[in-house]
């Protein structure tokens, strides 16, 4: 059934309007949920109003900058980190340093870490006419001084530091925010007998951007909680009516939910339908049907923190209460393979090491996995190491980083099993859960999901097609 644009739209904000929680004060994060397993229905965590974020994330950075940076600049023998950002051309680690009202770089942005040593603390300057929120202190005043490269020269002799650190690197994106222009005019006006001290900062940004502190940590449990809730709700006869609802209609559903809360997508949700006799997913306008097992993968923004989460549901068919036996034991199999891999967490190793032994010990079980997990945090694919690409399993450069304690992870991978319901069709499970590793265990910060989400429309007979999209209130 084809439904008109106006009709959707109609839908849409009714369904999603109905159910979004009413804001809360910051006192409402102290109930953040824990690692209890994964709540079937879960409700929405409070959102906080924006000043009550700004407030949150700016509390936030000023204990990152005072104790994340100093510990970075040490352990990497580093004692001058220079970033430089332009207007519309930001430097990824530069975006996580300015506080909530500065936002954005503004013109040019220039931030000076240097560490005198002798256990004094680390200066923090900004190269710019204004502070910022009193968490830099300017020094620069173009009356004096118009040109902001030879200001930001002259800091950098005034310190005379052994090591410059950039954000330059040809491995990963994070940490190589100084374009090409910018790091001309810096060279040309570095004194030249200070220009062999320049290193990459790669260690540093990725140090700076993988870092989670136990602020952030209290907090981003919530976070994960309100992705799965709209996740239950969108995998739910709230919003799929069987034999009517497409796969589109569930993933602007989700768009709009998120809108609606105030909060933001970092991707477009993903929902695909495998159904037995179809080798391959469906997606689009395909319509929802008894007997498919849907997939969705879905993270949002919120707080500066990001989820990212790939959960199972299956549409019951007449007479049915659970999913066939043969859709649970793929998913167990998943499940098993996640337990396998968050097991061979050690600080030191890489990613490649991760890899290696997950799939030699998922493989010696008879599983047959795929792995490409990575961590999280201020991005979506956090700085950090990769641990295997769905398209490569084998070693990669970016899986050559070290494993950190105070880290967060989406353990995303999947299993391909052969479903006897199904005439033996193989299908592929795919699961993906946002977890933090302190350096000795892993805890998944809202559980995992080990029962599939059932669609309940159909189970009791046919379900006649509504006339209009039905929210389920």
């Amino acid at each position: 059934m084809q439904h008109t644009t106006t009709a959707l739209t109609s839908w849409i904000a009714a369904a999603v309007l109905a159910s979004t929680p009413v804001i809360a004060p910051a006192t409402a994060l102290a109930q953040a949920p824990g690692n209890a397993a994964e709540a079937e229905a879960p409700a929405y965590p409070a959102i906080l109003p924006l000043r009550e974020q700004a407030k949150l994330r700016d509390a936030w950075l000023a204990q990152r900058l005072e104790t994340v940076v100093p510990t970075l600049m040490r352990e990497q023998g580093v004692d001058m980190w220079v970033l430089v950002a332009r207007e519309y051309v930001e430097d990824p680690v530069v975006a996580t340093m300015l506080d909530a009202s500065s936002m954005h770089a503004r013109r040019r942005t220039v931030l000076v870490f240097f560490d005198p040593g002798e256990g004094r603390p680390v200066e923090r300057l900004t190269v710019s006419r204004y502070g910022l929120a009193d968490m830099f202190a300017p020094v620069w005043v173009p009356e004096t001084e118009p040109d902001q490269w030879k200001r930001l020269a002259e800091v950098i002799a005034e310190r005379n530091p052994q090591k410059i650190a950039l954000n330059i690197s040809g491995q990963t994106a994070l940490a190589d925010g100084l374009t090409h222009s910018q790091h001309e005019d810096f060279i040309a006006a570095l004194p030249e007998e200070m220009r062999d001290r320049i290193v990459p900062a790669g260690p540093l940004a990725i140090g700076w951007l993988e870092s989670r502190i136990p602020a952030e940590l209290e907090v981003y449990p919530s976070i994960v909680r309100t992705a799965h809730a709209i996740i239950a709700e969108a995998l739910s006869d709230k919003v799929i009516t069987p034999g009517t609802t497409t796969a589109e209609d569930v993933q602007w559903w989700m768009r709009e939910k998120v809108s609606a809360l105030g909060l933001k997508v970092w991707f477009h949700p993903s929902l695909n339908i495998f159904r037995a006799g179809q080798s391959a997913e469906l997606t689009g306008d395909a319509v929802i049907q008894p007997g498919d097992m849907l997939w969705t993968d879905f993270g949002i923004t919120y707080l500066g923190l990001n989820t990212d989460t790939q959960h199972l549901a299956y549409v019951l068919k007449p007479g049915e209460t659970e999913a066939p036996q043969g859709l649970q034991a793929g998913l167990a199999a998943n499940n098993a393979v996640q337990d396998m891999l968050t097991a061979e967490f050690r600080v030191g190793l890489t990613g490649n090491d991760l890899l290696a032994a997950t799939r030699a010990r998922a493989i010696s079980s008879g599983y047959q996995p795929s792995i490409y997990s990575h961590p999280i945090g201020f991005h979506g694919h956090g700085a950090g190491p990769a641990i295997g690409f769905w398209d490569n399993q084998d070693s990669s450069p970016a899986g050559r980083y070290l494993v950190r304690a105070n880290t967060a992870w989406s353990i995303e991978l999947a299993v391909t099993n052969n479903v006897p319901e199904w005439g033996n069709q193989a299908v592929s499970f795919r699961t993906e859960e946002d977890m933090v590793f302190d350096g000795e265990q892993v805890r998944y910060l809202d559980g995992r999901q080990d029962r599939f989400h059932l669609i309940r429309g159909a189970a009791d007979g046919p379900v006649e097609a509504p006339e209009a999209f039905s929210s389920g209130e």
